[in-house]
């Protein structure tokens, strides 16, 4: 089984996640405002440089109006 980074299944939840910001017409520095993070952060999560933890994804998918529980329970 694939671990971290390359797991497939991690990797479909952060296009997700990606998919979810576009549906929502949100610029990575959208979301990083929401967050109250930097540009940066939003670019590495989505590219696979930075792996989210639980609180990271929790936080990430109600900021873009996601049930983070929905987004899990397919795994």
């Amino acid at each position: 089984m694939a671990k971290g980074f390359q797991d497939k299944r991690y990797r479909q939840l952060i296009n997700q996640l990606i998919e979810a910001r576009r549906r929502a017409g949100h610029s990575q520095e959208r979301v990083a405002q929401l967050l109250g993070t930097h540009q940066q952060f939003v670019s590495r999560y989505e590219t696979g440089e930075r792996r989210l933890d639980a609180i990271e994804l929790v936080d990430v998918a109600r900021a873009l109006g996601l049930k983070p529980v929905d987004l899990i329970s397919q795994f």
